[in-house]
């Protein structure tokens, strides 16, 4: 039992520190961050579907029942996606992560309205402690001349991310697997639509193709699969604090492979968002 229950740390642990290259994957693609979406949901979601179908199946009557939170999660997923890898590009991988892991926080604070859910003194204490920090990145970001662009991405993606929280909470029959290869199909519609409208379809150059494949297959497919798996199995709030391995592999990621390097300011901002979202989800 002991062994079983640290493998299924191991692949949760794992899938965080996958989720953590994507901003490296996503500044070696040509492409812009929507066309990358489009191919990151449709191979992860193939991926996903087939997985399901050699495991027997979709359960029908869940997926009827929770049609509507699914559709609209797969509707932030992409959505929010799109809005992440644009920041990675306009602002860069650390500072655009940090922003979106704003985003369980700035749900938290919508909460007693959406959930009818009471703020407890820790939980305001955790908003305040990842709102400050999040005042020490922009403001650095506005005072360093960045892109104004970029920030304003990565602050829709904490916005979508929440909004992904929101509709999968709603989601009460279908499983997690399942919840996830329906959102990343429902994803792949609502992102092939932008790209159209916005843009055009992908032309990938060759150097792209490993990188796309890898973020993918890897990134999507094999790291929901991890995650999934480890998530089902673990505590809720071992849950909780291991999903902060994500942001700090990223950042850390980032300052070894990317060369990004945080000021003191933005240091600082990193220690509080990070922190106090730890804080706000681990505590009652």
């Amino acid at each position: 039992m002991k062994d079983r229950q640290f493998l299924y740390y191991g692949m949760y642990i794992l899938a965080m520190l996958v989720f953590g290259t994507n901003g490296y994957y996503v500044t070696h693609i040509s492409l812009s961050g929507s066309q990358i979406v489009l191919f990151r949901t449709l191979i992860g979601g193939i991926l996903l579907t087939a997985m399901i179908v050699l495991r027997g199946g979709f359960d029908r009557p869940s997926l009827q029942s929770d049609a509507v939170p699914l559709l609209c999660g797969g509707v932030a997923l992409g959505l929010n996606w799109v809005a992440l890898f644009e920041a990675y590009r306009l602002l860069n991988v650390s500072l655009a992560t940090l922003i979106y892991y704003v985003g369980p926080v700035l749900f938290l604070l919508s909460s007693p309205f959406l959930l009818h859910e009471k703020l407890s003194g820790t939980k305001v204490a955790a908003v305040c402690i990842v709102l400050i920090g999040l005042v020490c990145i922009s403001g650095s970001i506005v005072a360093d001349g960045m892109s104004s662009a970029g920030l304003f991405a990565a602050v829709m993606s904490a916005l979508f991310y929440a909004m992904l929280i929101a509709f999968n909470k709603r989601v009460v029959k279908t499983g997690g697997m399942q919840t996830a290869a329906m959102e990343l199909d429902a994803a792949f519609i609502v992102v092939l639509l932008y790209v159209l409208l916005t843009t055009a379809l992908p032309r990938p150059q060759a150097a792209d193709l490993p990188y796309l494949a890898a973020i993918g297959l890897i990134n999507t497919g094999l790291a929901y699969f991890l995650y999934f798996s480890g998530l089902q199995k673990l505590p809720g709030q071992t849950v909780a604090l291991l999903s902060y391995v994500d942001p700090v592999s990223a950042v850390l990621f980032s300052a070894v492979l990317l060369n990004e390097v945080l000021t003191p300011l933005q240091l600082a901002g990193t220690v509080l968002i990070i922190g106090g979202a730890m804080f706000g989800e681990t505590r009652a």
